[in-house]
């Protein structure tokens, strides 16, 4: 995918104001709208002029692109890092991948996960009775959160456009209660720290969407856990019971004997905290010793010798 300048798309710096990018996109509009343009590729032209628009008139989406943008040029391969906007606070409905669609890959990736069907937020769920708008914003959790529960500080960036319409970010830190059991793509609705509300009604939400840090050890599916555990060749060939470190305390697990590497278990209600709780899925890797004294080297010629065993040979008719 190629990163798109779209300052340069709208003809315009990257501290231009407002104005001066709504005075571009209506120079650009008139230039190549389909109706009125001879230029050949007008309509191309046209869409893109539309997409550079949409993201630099919103000052959520512009403060966005500009801290993830910074160093790319146009054209350059590019790929949004994970948790990419993660401490980002967002307003209104936003984008849905479907509406993201009608534009291009590089806005679809950017921006088609930020919005209503991201986090939970209902057009016009907000709008009744003078209500403040509902907020919402993705965080990063460590994993082990999710296992007892925890208060954890927060710090999010809130766009803010001054009088000339110049986007600055600035930052606002919650003490946030995360629940035991929290899971991935969990809401988590802190009332009242959303928009404020006309007229003397109620401020909006802020909805928080969990996301967990990667993990050293643990990969996570929605409650399961996946974890690599390493055995030793005797371990695997004659069984044992060998312990497991989680994030909730260490787990005695039984290796069948013969398993080999690949060979996958199932531990039941040992994922992440729920009703039900999730699983732990273990994935066995044999794991050779090294042969880096003479003692190793002897006992490895002895099993060369001894078990006759050729890999190569196994499943072959």
């Amino acid at each position: 995918m190629e990163f798109k300048d779209y300052y340069q798309t709208l003809g315009v710096g990257r501290d231009a104001t407002a104005d001066e990018i709504k005075s571009a996109f209506r120079k650009q509009a008139r230039k190549y709208h389909p109706d009125v343009s001879k230029e050949p590729d007008a309509e191309r032209r046209m869409k893109e002029v539309n997409e550079a628009y949409t993201v630099l008139s919103d000052p959520e989406k512009r403060a966005a692109y500009d801290q993830l943008g910074r160093g790319y040029r146009p054209g350059q391969e590019f790929r949004p890092p994970p948790g990419w906007d993660s401490g980002f606070e967002f307003s209104g409905s936003g984008f849905s991948p479907r509406e993201a669609a009608d534009f291009s890959d590089f806005f679809a990736e950017l921006f088609g996960r930020i919005g209503s069907a991201r986090a939970g937020f209902q057009p016009g769920e907000s709008g009744f009775a003078g209500r403040g708008g509902d907020h919402h914003a993705k965080v990063l959790l460590d994993l082990e959160d999710t296992f007892q529960g925890a208060t954890r500080q927060i710090s999010l960036r809130v766009p803010k456009a001054d009088a000339q319409g110049r986007v600055a970010l600035e930052t606002r830190t919650l003490n946030v209660k995360i629940p035991q059991g929290v899971y991935e793509g969990q809401i988590i609705r802190l009332a009242g720290q959303g928009a404020p509300g006309g007229g003397g009604a109620a401020a909006g939400d802020l909805l928080l969407e969990v996301h967990f840090k990667p993990h050293t050890r643990l990969h996570v599916q929605g409650r399961d856990l996946r974890l690599v555990l390493p055995v030793a060749p005797w371990e695997a060939a004659l069984g044992a019971v060998v312990q497991a470190d989680l994030p909730a305390g260490s787990l005695k697990v039984r290796i069948p004997a013969g398993a080999q590497s690949g060979h996958q278990l199932r531990v039941r209600g040992k994922g992440i905290p729920g009703n039900p709780a999730g699983d732990l899925m273990l994935e066995i890797q044999v794991v050779l010793p090294p042969a880096n004294t003479a003692r190793a080297r002897e006992l490895y010629e002895a099993m060369a010798k001894d078990l006759a065993f050729d890999p190569r040979q196994q499943g072959r008719a």
